[in-house]
């Protein structure tokens, strides 16, 4: 029996995915949502370091099989690779329902107002395709706000003198600070920062119908024991389910979006999860991938009007691949500085996001999420032994001494750093692979080392005994957890792919909602503004769509 036609296909059950997904549902559309992974379960993922490190080294917690989805490097050199998904140049994401909002760390940051107009506020930067996006925090706050009352965001923004304005406050109070975070507090108030508590889309008190945090260590790069972490897999999605309107499939591999004649997409072909191939038709479209899985998908869509892939035509999709580099320093203490009160970050400072000197835009600080022992023997000073009885002492005497602020800088889009397709590798089911190319702008090295620097300083006022930095921003491409920009927003097609909509401007029935949106990636965290620009698509296609 053939597949019965839907009013709404959405590829991909994550933080754009997802809530793009509820919105149609809600609203009358019928959906079919397509997952690559399955339902995550925790007791498939339990935590425990050592499993989950060995797992992640092989293929990843959360999916994908590298096996099944190997991707290629290409150098600078002209060499070409084949990555694992263990791989640090894979850009890997979950494959799962909910996809990285079920092991985030799950900072709930809003964009600030200078986010979204980078070069007017800077200015033109050369070697770079900086541009302003076609929207404004200001178009955007609602829907930061409904991503915060629907899904759950824990803070309280009136102890950030820095955040951007808003109508509503968050709907659950803050995390109490740690003893790292309140001793680096301290120390950042003598020297004029203003520390505050970090938004966290986790529930701090008991909400919608799901318990409280516990706490737990072992958060960040895990699922949560208590369902306390609110991704899409446990909020938007389920709704949408409940409407009876919205069907998730599971295990399914999209191959291409089918385009017609006159350019408009009719439905899908996909891999099903026997591995049968099937198509659906549709009246509408979403790509909700990935930065770079999204951008793969529109490649290898290819018809007789996007030869070169679906909205294409003028060779914008895929590039301006970012992510964010992150940087900032780790200092020793005479004393035990952590309690191990999870998940570790809680405290961040925004004093160094924008108007410094001589740096495009900047970054949040934050004490970090804690890691266990194995990951915890990554992060050495220079000279200290990493194997032996010397390495066995270090563990032993500082594990609960090393404090840390670290955070991510936003970078610089270049033109060249981008995703393609190779049609000479493969993936498991005969699909040409992404293939990840270019550099990082070379001002990103610099403005790492000067937010790791800052956080250095804070350190030595808090009386580190020993410290050094995590300089980042070196080497390309980008992309990493917090891929964005390969299919970007604007209002001129000749230099974007989408509208301020996230509709393609070659393709009226074609959408893009996640990371791939995103023309400047921001100083943050970029989970929530993903899940805000879902209610924004999704909102949009409501309006112009509705039967």
């Amino acid at each position: 029996m053939k597949n019965k036609p839907v009013d709404a296909i959405v590829i991909g059950a994550g933080a754009g995915g997802g809530v793009v997904a509820k919105e149609l549902a809600v609203n009358g559309f019928s959906v079919v949502v397509f997952e690559r992974g399955g339902w995550p379960e925790y007791d498939e993922h339990i935590n425990d370091e050592l499993i989950n490190q060995r797992v992640q080294e092989l293929d990843s917690a959360f999916g994908p099989d590298w096996k099944k989805h190997p991707r290629v490097f290409a150098g600078k050199d002209g060499n070409r690779r084949i990555l694992n998904a263990g791989d640090g140049s894979y850009n890997h994401v979950a494959a799962c329902v909910g996809s990285g909002t079920v092991s985030y760390g799950a900072m709930g940051w809003r964009f600030m107002r200078e986010d979204f107009r980078l070069k007017s506020t800077y200015g033109a930067v050369a070697g770079s395709t900086l541009e302003d996006w076609p929207i404004s925090y200001e178009d955007l706050e609602p829907c930061y706000e409904k991503a915060e009352w629907e899904i759950g965001v824990s803070g309280d923004d009136t102890q950030n003198p820095f955040a951007p304005p808003r109508a509503k406050p968050q709907p659950m109070p803050p995390f109490e600070m740690n003893r790292e975070a309140r001793h680096l507090a301290q120390a950042a108030r003598r020297l004029g920062l203003h520390p505050f508590p970090i938004p966290m889309l986790r529930n701090s008190v008991a909400y919608n119908g799901r318990a409280a945090c516990i706490r737990n260590r072992t958060c960040c790069g895990y699922a949560c024991p208590v369902n306390a972490k609110n991704g899409t897999h446990n909020t938007v999605i389920p709704l949408a389910m409940q409407t009876g309107n919205c069907e998730v499939r599971t295990h399914c591999m999209v191959a291409e979006i089918l385009v017609n004649d006159q350019g408009l997409a009719t439905g899908v072909r996909y891999f099903d999860e026997r591995n049968k191939g099937q198509t659906l038709g549709a009246r509408l479209v979403v790509v909700s991938g990935s930065a770079t899985e999204t951008a793969r998908l529109l490649l290898n869509s290819k018809s007789k009007l996007f030869p070169a892939g679906a909205g294409n035509n003028n060779d914008w999709v895929g590039r301006n691949l970012q992510g964010h580099a992150y940087t900032g320093a780790s200092g020793l203490f005479d004393f035990d500085i952590l309690d191990l009160s999870g998940p570790g970050a809680c405290m961040a400072l925004c004093d160094y996001n924008h108007h410094n000197e001589g740096i495009i835009g900047g970054g949040l600080l934050a004490n970090e999420f804690y890691t266990l022992p194995y990951a915890f023997s990554q992060n050495r000073p220079a000279g200290e032994m990493r194997w032996g009885l010397g390495h066995k002492n270090y563990q032993r005497e500082n594990f609960y001494r090393l404090g840390r602020l670290v955070g991510p800088i936003q970078e610089i889009p270049v033109f060249e750093s981008r995703v393609t397709v190779d049609a000479s590798v493969k993936d498991y089911w005969g699909i040409p692979v992404a293939v990840l190319s270019g550099d990082r702008h070379p001002l990103d090295a610099p403005h790492c080392d000067f937010l790791g620097s800052k956080a250095e300083e804070i350190l030595k006022e808090a009386g580190a005994l020993r410290t050094w930095q995590h300089g980042g921003g070196r080497g390309g491409p980008s992309g990493g957890q917090h891929q964005a920009g390969t299919c970007r927003m604007g209002n001129d097609a000749q230099t974007s792919v989408v509208n301020r909509y996230g509709q393609l401007h070659e393709i009226d029935n074609l959408f893009v909602a996640d990371g791939s949106l995103i023309v400047t990636n921001g100083g943050f965290n970029p989970v929530l503004t993903i899940m805000a620009l879902g209610y924004w698509v999704g909102d949009y296609i409501v309006r112009t769509f509705k039967k």
